[in-house]
């Protein structure tokens, strides 16, 4: 394309081996899952990450000796006004329709006025319809990383089986070991997904009592759409044990059963599916998550379950100020999905994933394990072997439309993205796949 690649503008001297992992640059191929055997070839339970013997993913060498130190070469570049509008096909932020941009435009108002309650309360349950919970939801002011480190805080108190299969389940391994917890790992390779049959004989056979169990329903590093449902029954079976669900990229755009399945604590953040501004994380706790927190002796404080559901059954508020045009947002857009309803939003973005899976295999590949695609984020293997980067900075500059490559060094060529969430349709798809068809003379 003769189109180079963007480059960072930052870089530096050393960056810790868990960093590296935890943005996905470790390799990764795709095969059975990776890590259930020891060093002499027996058959284990998964990995215990303080094992010696074990996989050492995220030390593998120590840190340098003295401080943490980062040599920044990170210089301003001034914020201009000129800025091409791009239409977003990337795994979030995503389009947001005009009149949920303009709800935000609303003169300010105090956080403890009587306004304000009629805001949250409104937002609050009218999610609870959406997706037909009968659980609890706290609405803070954050990203879904707030309730990914929150939930292990207010639910574990030694010992967690984190499911793996791509960068951001690897991620919620990395919180939960920073936060001192105990944490076991049941590993695949990235493009495969967790299996239900793995989980049970992870519980059954490890001689550890876990606390929770967490699974990324949507890993939008491979595509991967992880069958949370199959896994919160079998994780159901083992009433001391809580079911953790990340479904950041996927709540709003995948239907999901929530209080059927066992599932104690699911979250996202809504400039994904739910198509609105960044800016607010969402969690649904079941009543069984609440009274676990009630009974530890420590939680999160600004992410509690206790702390935030006590204080909206008192006063229908946040515990703490909140991002108040970005929750006029939240109102004018579940508006919307309510209007849509839960069934049809689920069926629209179906025929978006099939669409776009039917085109890469045409043109590509799918990279994810067949039968296991994500129905908001197609990962796109590149077999034609196209410029990944320079493919994508041509769509932007001749359609003004951007999609993603693959996430981290590992798959940054090797795959592309394409999100197909939150307000698009099988028309707006199309036209992006058919401007990378013309762009990279498919």
């Amino acid at each position: 394309m003769g189109i180079p690649p963007s480059t960072s503008s930052q870089s530096s001297v050393w960056i810790e081996k868990s960093e590296l992992d935890m943005i996905g640059m470790g390799e990764r191929t795709r095969g059975e899952p990776k890590v259930l055997r020891d060093l002499t070839g027996r058959r284990v339970s998964p990995t215990r990450r303080s094992d010696p013997v074990g996989n050492q993913k995220y030390h593998h060498s120590p840190p340098p000796s003295g401080p943490y130190q980062v040599v920044s070469v990170t210089e301003k570049r001034e914020y201009k006004d000129d800025y091409p509008d791009k239409t977003l096909y990337i795994p979030g932020p995503t389009e947001v329709r005009e009149d949920v941009i303009e709800a935000m435009c609303e003169p300010m108002f105090g956080h403890r006025m009587d306004r304000m309650t009629d805001l949250y309360t409104t937002i609050v349950e009218d999610t609870k319809e959406f997706l037909g919970t009968d659980n609890d939801v706290v609405i803070l002011t954050a990203s879904g990383t707030e309730f990914m480190e929150s939930s292990i805080l207010n639910l574990v108190d030694e010992n967690v089986l984190v499911t793996t299969c791509g960068s951001f389940s690897e991620r919620q391994a990395n919180v939960a070991e920073r936060l001192g917890k105990t944490v076991d790992t049941l590993e695949y390779e990235w493009g495969k997904a967790v299996k239900p049959a793995d989980v049970r004989e992870a519980l059954e056979t490890s001689d550890t009592g876990y606390d929770v169990v967490t699974c990324v329903m949507n890993e939008s590093s491979t595509g991967v759409r992880n069958p949370v449902e199959e896994i919160g029954d079998v994780v159901a079976e083992y009433p001391d044990t809580y079911f953790v669900v990340d479904a950041v990229s996927a709540l709003g755009g995948d239907y999901v059963d929530i209080d059927d399945h066992g599932i104690d604590a699911i979250f996202t953040s809504v400039q994904k599916a739910f198509a609105m501004p960044p800016g607010l994380a969402v969690c649904v706790v079941s009543e069984e998550a609440y009274e676990r927190e009630v009974e530890k002796e420590s939680a999160s404080w600004y992410g509690g379950f206790q702390r935030t559901i006590d204080y909206y059954d008192r006063k229908g508020q946040t515990h703490s100020t909140p991002a108040i045009p970005v929750m006029l947002a939240y109102r004018k857009q579940m508006k919307h999905m309510l209007d849509e309803g839960h069934g049809a939003r689920d069926e629209r973005h179906r025929e978006m994933a099939e669409y776009t899976r039917e085109w890469a295999r045409e043109h590509f590949d799918t990279f994810p394990e067949a039968g296991y695609e994500s129905q908001t984020v197609s990962c796109i293997e590149n077999t034609r072997g196209i410029d990944v980067a320079a493919t994508i900075d041509a769509v932007s500059e001749e359609y003004d439309m951007v999609f993603s490559n693959g996430y981290g060094s590992a798959l940054g060529e090797q795959t592309f993205r394409i999100g197909h969430m939150g307000e698009h349709d099988v028309e707006s798809i199309k036209a992006l796949t058919d401007a990378i068809e013309d762009v990279a003379g498919l």
